[in-house]
């Protein structure tokens, strides 16, 4: 992508401002909120945008024309994937923020269930039009840009609007959230202190939130490259963690994402090396 979003180009005398929409499926608000906490420089943005659709603000305008929307939220209902489908054909870029849209979020638990969960969540389930498993956007519409994380941060979204607005992709980020702790000078929590965590197969993003207060990593930024989950696991299992537990540590946040989904589906029914 190296032209100018700006409808008319640059070259324009008047160029009208991007249109952007920000829209929520299944979903905790999260995502939204990181938007709404960038504050005042959320306004220095609405003066170079034009926020079309953003319910959780206030703007509820026609999804048609859009220049840039993001999408919070997992598909989980038919309502769902036909606004989905119908928002895709009216933007330029469509970007998914946070594990809900990347992955399924936690709402794809209940892809991992035989049961009917459902029910036991709604007093008349019925009553809503549930698709057969919540999916990622990208498992049904082209997305062009994935932001991960649980959520994302107000500086991931800053960043990738600035990056579109001036016609580029923002840049990717490839570390892991052990080499954040490196960067923050933070001691391993699972080399000094027994914790199992997930950092050494996560992306980072959240500036190794979890282990500054000696938690371990749950995922919340996604797979990194090339992630040794088999050998993690391993060491959770060193760590005395029992099979299931191993499983429910992989199948959480982004329990969707493949790496993640094949290695707690490898411990679930118990050790794969017994």
């Amino acid at each position: 992508m190296t032209e100018s979003l700006l409808p008319g180009g640059a070259a324009a005398a008047s160029p009208p401002k991007p249109r952007i929409a920000v829209l929520k499926l299944a979903s905790c608000d999260g995502c939204q909120l990181a938007f709404l906490g960038l504050g005042d420089k959320l306004l220095e943005l609405s003066r170079m945008v034009e926020i079309v659709h953003f319910a959780e603000a206030g703007p509820i305008g026609p999804l048609t024309g859009l220049d840039i929307t993001f999408i919070e939220g997992s598909l989980s209902t038919r309502e769902d994937l036909a606004m989905v489908q119908a928002v895709r054909k009216e933007s330029r870029i469509l970007v998914t923020i946070g594990a809900c849209a990347t992955s399924g979020g936690i709402q794809a638990l209940r892809n991992l269930s035989s049961g009917t969960p459902l029910s036991g969540l709604y007093p008349s389930p019925q009553v809503i039009d549930f698709l057969d498993r919540s999916t990622p956007v990208a498992s049904e519409v082209p997305v062009d840009l994935e932001l991960w994380g649980c959520p994302v941060t107000g500086e991931q979204i800053l960043r990738t609007l600035r990056s579109l607005l001036s016609g580029a992709l923002p840049p990717v980020e490839r570390d892991k959230v052990c080499l954040e702790c490196k960067r923050r000078q933070l001691p391993c929590v699972m080399v000094t202190k027994g914790i199992p965590c997930l950092g050494p197969v996560t992306l980072t993003g959240c500036g190794a939130l979890c282990p500054a207060f000696d938690r371990g990593c749950y995922g919340c930024f996604g797979p990194a490259e090339n992630p040794e989950t088999a050998s993690l696991a391993l060491r959770f299992s060193g760590l005395g963690l029992v099979p299931g537990e191993i499983a429910r540590r992989f199948l959480f946040i982004n329990n969707n994402a493949p790496v993640f989904l094949g290695e707690g589906a490898r411990w679930q029914e118990g050790s794969p090396h017994e």
